[in-house]
């Protein structure tokens, strides 16, 4: 098995190959003087099982093609099987056609990833489940739910736990880790407006007195998190906190959420976290390396992927 990973989140592969116990592969992902992107894998992989480590965050098309470019070198150079392991997986939001003469990018980056020379995908928490039917190639959608539940039941210990949907397309997601802890499920209730704006209309379901845990998937802005926070502190939550698994957090997500009625917003290391992210007083990080690194290990001993969420 052979380890190789981008420039789009080096410290996450490296605590993956921590914790297989392989060391990353040596490669080198420079760019020439016109911003071309050249890579060259500097150890044999001939017959190998290859898995690229690489999240296709921002700068999303440069970490993309990236990701491209490496998977075609590797296949040039005969690896027996390329997984492309991708803990966060860009322009998962256009899964599909939201008005006329738009595109549906999820599906043409899976083809993208496929036609480089990708044998199978293995990824965290998809916007979509729908999106592993746009790859033609296995697909293997980890959840985070386990690594939110450990930290959950170790700092909730009280059982005054509710989990909250920010909206009504999370309910899945959210009540998946309710179930785990046992705890009751409410909803916030919300009308956008317009991208990258959302006003909260209403709250279903009780939360006085009760911690309320906000469950998503991904946090870009922040307004949509922000507003659901101050719609349930105004119903009678004693306080509000957040587990988002993808940190996308652009523009002037930090300060916003750090300005906010958050308690504390708890995101995983699918993106790599920014300086700002790090020296933020109310926003933590869990790493999800364990799990991807148990799933890596488990796929190249052809051993069951889905048995982790047991």
């Amino acid at each position: 098995m052979k380890l190789v990973c981008g420039n789009s989140n080096r410290s996450l592969a490296d605590n993956i190959a921590k914790y297989i116990d392989i060391p990353l592969t040596q490669c080198s992902v420079k760019r020439f003087a016109d911003q071309e992107i050249f890579v060259e894998v500097q150890e044999n992989v001939r017959g190998s099982d290859v898995f690229v480590i690489q999240s296709t965050s921002y700068p999303a098309n440069d970490n993309l093609m990236e990701l491209l470019i490496m998977i075609d070198a590797l296949r040039r150079s005969s690896a027996r099987r390329i997984t492309a392991v991708l803990p966060y997986f860009g322009y998962a939001r256009q899964d599909r056609r939201a008005s006329g003469r738009t595109p549906i990018s999820a599906k043409l980056v899976a083809n993208l990833i496929t036609h480089a020379g990708a044998d199978r995908v293995l990824t965290l928490d998809l916007h979509a489940g729908q999106i592993q039917g746009f790859f033609d190639i296995p697909t293997d959608n980890l959840f985070g739910a386990p690594v939110m539940t450990r930290d959950i039941k170790e700092r909730f210990p009280q059982g005054n736990v509710t989990v909250v949907s920010p909206d009504v397309g999370g309910v899945v997601r959210a009540r998946a880790i309710a179930k785990r802890i046992d705890a009751p499920l409410a909803i916030v209730d919300k009308r956008r407006e317009r991208p990258g704006e959302s006003e909260v209309m209403n709250v279903i379901g009780s939360v006085e007195g009760r911690s309320c845990i906000l469950v998503d998937d991904i946090i870009d802005s922040g307004g949509t998190l922000c507003n659901a926070a101050e719609a349930l502190l105004a119903r009678g939550a004693s306080d509000v906190t957040a587990y988002i698994t993808h940190g996308v957090l652009s523009g002037g997500a930090v300060a916003r959420i750090t300005a906010s009625k958050l308690k504390e917003l708890v995101i995983t290391d699918s993106i790599e976290p920014t300086a700002a992210i790090r020296s933020a007083a109310n926003i933590r990080v869990l790493s999800v390396a364990p799990l991807l690194g148990e799933a890596i290990a488990r796929t190249t001993q052809e051993k069951s992927v889905s048995s982790l969420f047991d």
